[in-house]
């Protein structure tokens, strides 16, 4: 039987756009309390008032360990649990590396890699107290290759990705469920479309694309499954995507 998702509290990173944004809406709609939480609290506070469910906009930026303790603390003190951490704010960078900008490049690993190790290591204590808990991480299908036109950005998916299954092996019989939700190509800001025409062409015209719902969607099939059943990996794919 799968379980109900109505009640449980979510706090989902990069919640200001796409797949984040993507994730809030569904959620919201299964009957799920939320912390949004990103660096753009404007657009936060407007999707948070379209969403007609408790949602606690928080101002975070990944790369500031003081925010993500900031975002953890207070969303305990608004509903009194974490049930489930999304941890979904993340960059991308392509390009030939001896040509990026380092200092840019760093900053990618600080919130892709270092930022989800930091969500992660805020939560866990309160799961393992109340016995229970997800944590879902926005990867990547450059998490499972070397994908050599963004080297730094499929290195931190990669590690994401050693990350999930080894923290998974750590935490099994507590009642924390850790799984990597890894999409192909997403027709969204991060991939540089604004406009929904051009999303709905590439998503279900050329169907290159996901969409972020697609994704918020697979996010909702991991969490409802059964206490016992961990989705270790779903990796989501359009139908026409053939780069990888």
């Amino acid at each position: 039987m799968n379980q109900s998702l109505a009640d449980k509290v979510l706090i989902i990173t990069g919640a200001s756009s796409g797949i984040g944004e993507a994730m809030a809406r569904t959620l919201a709609a299964a009957g799920c309390k939320m912390t949004l939480a990103a660096r753009s609290v404007d657009k936060m506070q407007a999707l948070a008032g379209e969403l007609g469910s408790d949602a606690l906009v928080i101002g975070a930026d990944m790369t500031r360990p003081a925010d993500i303790e900031n975002m953890v603390a207070r969303t305990i003190d608004a509903f009194g649990r974490v049930d489930v951490l999304c941890a979904n704010a993340g960059i991308y960078i392509p390009g030939e590396f001896a040509d990026g900008d380092i200092d840019e490049l760093s900053r990618l690993l600080t919130i892709n890699v270092e930022a989800v190790m930091r969500c992660a290591h805020a939560v866990i204590p309160h799961m393992q107290a109340q016995g229970s808990g997800d944590i879902v991480v926005t990867s990547s299908i450059s998490g499972f290759g070397d994908i050599h036109w963004e080297p730094i950005y499929s290195a931190s998916k990669n590690a994401i990705q050693t990350f999930v299954h080894t923290v998974r092996r750590q935490l099994a019989g507590s009642g924390i469920r850790v799984m990597s939700l890894a999409p192909g190509q997403v027709a969204n800001p991060l991939w540089g479309f604004y406009e929904a025409a051009d999303i709905d062409r590439v998503s279900r015209g050329e169907r290159t694309h996901l969409t972020s719902e697609d994704c918020a969607d697979a996010l909702v099939f991991m969490l409802s499954r059964p206490a016992h059943v961990t989705i270790r990996d779903l990796v989501i794919l359009p139908q026409n995507q053939v780069n990888i």
